[in-house]
């Protein structure tokens, strides 16, 4: 339905409404434009058409749901609107139905509050990966369950180096060769949604010199679902385990994914704070 001015109603027209509310908020004195008075709020609308480079009548035909659907580039130039990720994912799914092209970008750490979320999973085993599959954090449990990555430098946190180039991660998993394959499909998923095939060709390259096996593994194009299943371990102390894993996103970070191992019985989940308890105290 189109009102007197041209434009489509409100409920028919959320991206225009959207843009309007972004606009509105927007201080125009901190974006460089003079601090003259204003009838509304915010940005002008040819002020936004100037810092997106368009032109004024077809950011106006945009507000008012004139003019066909955008294009991925236009919405893309309104990053001039100072979006957030999260709010640009938005814009496109109104403007186009789906979320923009994945662009990597490596953000090293985690915040002191994931962190703690990770902490408060204890006795299971958590860490968060990148899409490239390097460690950057994890709780006491996986440093006691699955491998101490505190020890090693920064480079080696990697979980395709650890499974393909460390003999003692081979010697727990019952099928090495099973579970080498299944991270290597795994990996190539998480790599593809992230959009960080440039950023993974280097690690690739180097396993192919390392490891004979993962070369060969590599050229084996299977994709499998990754999102949660079962892992079995022979733990060097603790002998046999069984975890139930779930990966999860992190939200706003499409660079980050957390994995738990949540011990599979409650007999496990025992032997495992025990086992916490005894290194603690030796440590003291």
């Amino acid at each position: 339905m189109v009102n007197r001015m041209g434009e489509r109603d409100t409920a028919g027209n959320r991206l225009g409404a959207y843009l309007k509310d972004r606009r509105a908020k927007l201080d125009p004195a901190a974006l460089g434009f003079p601090p003259e008075r204003r009838r509304t709020p915010g940005l002008r609308r040819e002020e936004v058409a100037q810092r997106a480079n368009i032109s004024p009548t077809w950011y106006t035909w945009l507000e008012q749901g004139r003019g066909g659907a955008p294009s991925a580039d236009v919405l893309d130039r309104i990053r001039a609107l100072m979006l957030t990720d999260v709010e640009r994912e938005h814009l496109f799914l109104l403007g186009l139905g789906r979320p923009p092209e994945v662009r990597y970008q490596k953000n090293e750490g985690v915040t002191p509050r994931l962190q703690r979320v990770l902490d408060a999973l204890e006795p299971s085993p958590a860490l968060i990966r990148t899409a490239t599959w390097d460690v950057v954090a994890w709780n006491r449990a996986a440093t006691v369950m699955l491998t101490d990555y505190g020890s090693l430098p920064l480079e080696q946190r990697n979980l395709l180096r650890i499974i393909f180039l460390d003999p003692r991660a081979r010697a727990v998993q019952y099928d090495w060769e099973s579970v080498a394959r299944f991270v290597i499909s795994a990996f190539r998923v998480d790599a593809a949604r992230a959009g960080a095939a440039a950023e993974v060709e280097p690690l690739v390259d180097e396993l192919c010199r390392l490891s004979p096996e993962f070369k060969a593994m590599w050229g084996d194009t299977a994709i499998r679902s990754h999102g949660e299943g079962v892992k079995h371990i022979r733990h060097p102390v603790l002998g046999p385990l069984a975890f139930e894993y779930s990966a999860f996103a992190v939200d706003g970070r499409s660079d980050l994914s957390m994995v738990v191992y949540n011990p599979a019985t409650a007999a496990d989940a025992d032997r495992i704070r025990s086992l916490m308890r005894k290194q603690k105290t030796a440590a003291v």
